[in-house]
Order: structure tokens, then sequence, then C-alpha cells
């Protein structure tokens, strides 16, 4: 029989329900039988000890809270009897030993991806098209449309289309609202012509709201990350149209891909329309040179790598009670192989590392890189404090609704992502990725800024926990959907891709899991498995604005 409940490390005095349970239900805990004063909603945590007002909570071994009064032991903690709280954190002695995972089954294993002439590797071949300011999204749209369908990337008539139409003539027949409403949908998508360049896998664009108006930051943050999608791996080349006035200037960029790639030799067109005056000269530029790049592109095909060539972002979205002892604890076993096979991965999303700084400090390779993660977090709040917020304002209504009742709750849980292998380097946004292992990146918690991120610094492929359920996507980058619990695989099952249920019923170990979804991004990273989000054509790009408009 399945467990009711989990004390994930031995000195919490707060347990998990992986199940509904009722008040006055006895229930075997680390403490011993508890009698629960509460029901306690599946996912929703409750305190095996009396806990004193003032008192603090621990989850994971570490603080997440603190009590607001006294909560009996077998009570329910909940956002009225609990506030966030953590552990100060300091500079202290290097923690970098870690008991390596047994790769023996990995090192020979390689994926079929697409090599560079700076030495990596790509799990996907797109072209990009980027605006240099958001004057220009208007133009970059009418470039890809007029690409997109007479290239083979986009089907004729998508099954929302066609579905209108069936609607237009119920209407035009007569049909009342009622009748429409209730009328049986069937949808059907029309197929398109096949690829003209196979392969190439998409025409992308990066349309976004800066590049002007805003802070020097703000606009060398962007020209730094549109630097790192012209530069990625998994890009083969780009168009890039600039108006010419704005803050965010074509000379910025090339030297942000400088930065990036000294030896940067893919192609690219940079059209600036102030220049050239005339929109639709402009435009009949685009599209030709895109159209000479696109057959550049189209010469590259996949060959084998070997693991360590993947660059893995770790990220986490919609995450509910179970995402910390289900999803991200096998993607921390998965980081690990990664990083001792000698690859790479990401962690990011700052405000949701709070209360685990010390930790993570502590595994930081040396004093230097400890420093700098020191300092970007607590920068990063400070900031957050000036406009009047903090990190104990991040969980969301879901979050808190499914169990994470704190920031520090959520943040223990989200760092099981990362592991336990030593983190080799602390980046800024947008700062590239060039060392091995475990890297943290500076981003702020929001999904798709932080995945944006986390692609334009240089992870070819992203792997996204979520209890919770989101389409989240990137125009570059396999964003993998993980699910922390089998109901919401079953009910979204048109946008997760892998499930980590299995944990709670006891079927799959975390070990276990981590194992099987790495057995499965092989296949993706090798355009053999499709991503439901890469199907869906999610590609959510937003870049991240620190500063205020001007």
């Amino acid at each position: 029989m399945p467990e009711k409940t989990l004390t994930i490390h031995p000195g919490d005095n707060v347990a998990v329900a992986l199940t509904t349970l009722q008040k006055g239900e006895m229930v075997s805990c680390i403490t011993g039988e508890i009698t629960l004063q509460d029901n306690i909603p599946v996912k929703h945590k409750f305190a095996t000890l009396s806990i004193p007002a003032s008192s603090t909570l621990k989850m994971y071994g570490v603080i997440v809270g603190k009590a607001m009064q006294d909560i009996p032991q077998g009570g329910l903690i909940t956002t009225k009897n609990v506030v966030h709280a953590t552990q100060g954190f300091e500079l202290k002695a290097r923690n970098t030993d870690w008991v390596k995972p047994d790769i023996t089954r990995w090192k020979d294993q390689t994926f079929n991806g697409y090599h560079r002439a700076d030495g990596s590797v790509g799990t996907a071949n797109h072209w990009l098209i980027v605006p240099m300011v958001f004057c220009e999204n208007k133009n970059v749209d009418a470039l890809q449309e007029a690409l997109v369908k007479s290239l083979g990337y986009k089907i004729n008539k998508s099954k929302y289309e066609s579905l209108t139409e069936s609607l237009v003539g119920m209407y035009k027949s007569g049909s009342s609202a009622d009748q429409i409403l209730q009328s049986a949908v069937s949808l059907q998508e029309t197929a398109g012509t096949a690829k003209i360049f196979p392969n190439v896998d998409g025409i992308k664009i990066l349309n976004h709201t800066l590049g002007c108006a805003g802070t020097k930051e703000d606009t060398q943050a962007l020209c730094g990350l549109l630097a790192g999608y012209i530069t990625h791996p998994n890009v083969a080349g780009a168009t890039v149209l600039s108006l010419g006035c704005q803050n965010s200037q074509l000379a910025m960029l090339e030297e942000a891909i400088h930065q990036r790639d000294p030896k940067f030799s893919k192609p690219l067109y940079l059209l600036e329309q102030q220049a050239i005056g005339n929109e639709t000269e402009m435009l009949v530029q685009a599209t030709k040179k895109t159209f000479a790049g696109l057959m550049q592109a189209n010469q590259l095909q996949r060959s084998p790598a070997p693991l360590n060539k993947l660059v893995i972002g770790l990220e986490c979205g919609g995450s509910d009670g179970f995402s910390g002892i289900t999803a991200n604890p096998a993607l921390g076993h998965l980081s690990d192989i990664l990083v001792a096979l000698g690859g790479t991965v990401v962690l990011s999303e700052f405000p949701e590392l709070c209360g685990v700084e010390q930790n993570l400090s502590d595994r930081c390779v040396d004093d230097a890189t400890a420093k700098r993660f020191m300092y970007l977090i607590r920068d990063y709040f400070e900031r957050a404090q000036a406009v009047g917020s903090g990190f104990e304002s991040n969980p969301s209504a879901g979050n808190i609704r499914d169990g994470l009742i704190t920031d520090a709750m959520k943040s223990a849980g989200a760092a099981r992502k990362g592991g336990s292998s030593p983190i080799t380097a602390v980046l800024d946004y947008p700062e590239k990725i060039v060392q091995p292992g475990l890297n943290l990146l500076c981003t702020p918690g929001s999904d798709i800024e932080s995945t944006t991120a986390e692609v334009g610094s240089g992870a070819t492929l992203v792997l996204f926990t979520t209890g919770l359920g989101t389409p989240t996507g990137n125009p570059i980058a396999p964003v993998v959907k993980i699910s922390t619990n089998t109901a919401l695989f079953n009910k979204m099952n048109d946008i997760i891709d892998i499930d980590t249920g299995t944990i709670i019923t006891g079927t799959e170990t975390v070990e276990a899991a981590g194992e099987r979804i790495l057995e499965n991004i092989i296949k993706m990273a090798s355009g053999e498995m499709p991503v439901k989000a890469c199907v869906a054509g999610h590609d959510d790009f937003i870049p991240w604005k620190r500063g205020i408009s001007l």
C-alpha cells in the first residue's frame, strides 16, 4: 500500500500529505503515530510536532516559515498560521564533496545533433528573424508570414480555422447560439506542403517590447540576449531588422555577438529601415537574403555527439506540493548524471532559491564564485524591496492552493532540480554559459522570462517541471514538460511529455524516474521524439526588463 505521508528530512517538523487525510485520522510519521487535528488536503503540510508561536518550521532540513500562532501536532499548515521565514547565509568553507552517480550506462551513449563551428552541438536547426526594437515587430511578422507557409513550416489551415469555418456555415444556415455551443466539434488540420528545406527545423521570430525608452542596463541586456540566441547552437543564422534611431543599435548587437563568439561565421543579415528608406524594399531584401541563408542552413545534417555536449536548462512553473518530492529531485538525479559525464546544466529563478542560499553558496567551487552568488541574490532582493515587494511575494495563488505556503517552502523544493554536484559558475543575466557542470543563472521566477534567459545563455534543451500545468515553450529550444503528479499528466496530456507521479504511488524511485527522463531527452535532442510544446508551436519569448521606462 502506498505511503500516506512523507517527512522529507529527519530534522523536519512538517510532513507532506500524499493523499487527502481526514481530521481524527491516525497517521504514521517519522515522529511516530499522530492524530490529525484538521483535514489535510493532498499535497498540503501538517505539523509532526507541536510548534509554538514564533518558532520556525523546517522542511528539506531548512527553515521554510515561522509560526504566527501555536500549531498543534497534526495541525494543518496554512497562510493563516505561518509566514515566510528563512535562515541567514554567509561565506563559509567550501563543501564540494559529492557522491557521483554510476554513469556506466551512459558514458558511451550519443545523441544526434547539429555540430557548429565553435564546437557546440545543437538539438535543433532554426533560422531566426529578430527585431532590434518593438517598432519592427510588424515587419518581422510580415517577413515570417511570407516565408513559413510557402516553405512548408505551417499547415495550410489550422484545426481552429477549420472549426471557425464550420461555425460560420452553421450561422449562415440559421443555427442559434445555443445550437452552436452544443454542436459536436471535429477538429481537423489541413496538411501543408512538404518542407522545402528539410534540414531546417523552423523559421522563428523573437518579437519583444524592448529596444528603446528603457535604461542602458536593459538595452545592453537585450542586445546580449539577442546575441545569445543568434550564436546559439540551435540556430543556423539570422535576419535582423532595425529601425535605426533606437537605443539598441546594431553595433551593440555585433559587439555582443563578437564577445560570445569571436569567430562567428553563421550567415547574418542586418537591415536598417531608416537607412534603406522604403519599407517594401527592406522586406524584399530581407526575404531574398533569408531565403539564401536557408539554402546554406539546409546543408547541415544531424550527426552523433557525446552526451557531454548537452546543455540542459532546469525550470519549473505552476509548481505544486509534490514538485519538491517527485519531478524536481528526479531532475536532480539526472543533473548529477550529466555533470558526472562532463555535461552542463543550468539552474535559475533566483527568487526561488530563497532560503537555500547557504547550501548553494557552500557548494560553489571557490570563494569568488560563492561571493558572486551571494551578491547577486542580495542585490536582487534589495531591488525587489525598493519597489515595495520581496521574495516572499513569489508564490502564486495556484502554488498556495496546492500546498506551497511560503516562498522558502517553494524554493527548497525548486532547488532540488540542481542535484548535489559542485557549482562551477554563477552567471548574471544574460551571460553565456562557458563552464561545464552545474551553473547558476540570475533570472526572475517568472517561467517564460527565466526559460527565455536560460536558452539565451546557451541551454539547448529545457526540462520544465509542473504540478498545475503550463504550455510554456521557446522558439528555438525544446521545452520538455514533466508532471509532478499523474492526475495532471492524464488531464493535460496534450502539453505534458513525461509523468513522475509514479514516485508518489511507489511504482518508481526518484532515481529510476530521472534515468527514464534522460532516456527520453536523448531521443528528443536527436529529433526522434516530438516535444509537445514544439508541436503545438509554443514559441514564448520574453526578455527580462530590470529597469524602468524613461
